[in-house]
């Protein structure tokens, strides 16, 4: 299937490290007619990343950046985002940590998908937490990036009740559905 392009989407880059569900979700959510994004350029930080044979799929650009050196590596990704014309970034699951510069250059245009009701549970394992503090709700939430780990202003979250029989990974499960949901959502709320 090749990617359909507006004349007035939104270019965006989708950042991933791993398996790349929330990107293939991504994806079709811009190739309908009515979404307000095109994704022109897939950056990951591992060419293990399984999620990369989406670039080949739906035909679009990807770089693979080394992070051995922070600096170096995020001057190499500026440089993709203004040859591409980007004017959105959306991280999937990228397990990197981005610099308080590179968010800067970007301000207001950079989201992210986390799994949780942030402001609980930021950074990693937020479905054990969830369980272990014995929670009887959990979700996800797209919030905007700021230099502050999971910190940025909420767009929109999704709530789902934790059941007793529940494992991290049931629960992990039941909350990537949700987040499938909730990026296009959230997407569609900051530009309709």
């Amino acid at each position: 299937m090749k990617k359909l392009i507006g004349l007035k989407k939104i270019k965006t880059a989708v950042f991933i490290s791993g398996k790349g569900s929330n990107l293939k979700n991504l994806i079709k959510f811009s190739i309908k007619k009515n979404s307000p994004i095109s994704i022109n350029l897939i950056i990951s930080n591992t060419r293990y990343a399984k999620g990369l044979k989406y670039s080949i799929k739906y035909n679009i650009q990807k770089k693979i950046i080394n992070f051995k050196n922070k600096k170096i590596a995020e001057k190499k990704i500026l440089k993709f985002l203004l040859t591409k014309k980007i004017n959105l970034i959306c991280l999937a699951g990228f397990m990197k940590i981005l610099s308080k510069n590179f968010i800067k250059k970007f301000k207001g245009k950079i989201i992210n998908i986390h799994p949780s009701l942030l402001p609980k549970y930021k950074g990693l394992n937020t479905h054990k937490k969830a369980i272990e503090n014995n929670d009887k709700f959990a979700g996800c939430s797209v919030h905007f990036v700021t230099a502050k780990l999971d910190s940025g202003k909420i767009i929109m979250q999704k709530k789902i009740k934790i059941l007793k029989r529940d494992t991290i990974y049931s629960l992990a499960k039941k909350i990537l559905k949700k987040e499938h949901l909730l990026y296009p959502a959230a997407i569609n709320k900051i530009y309709n």
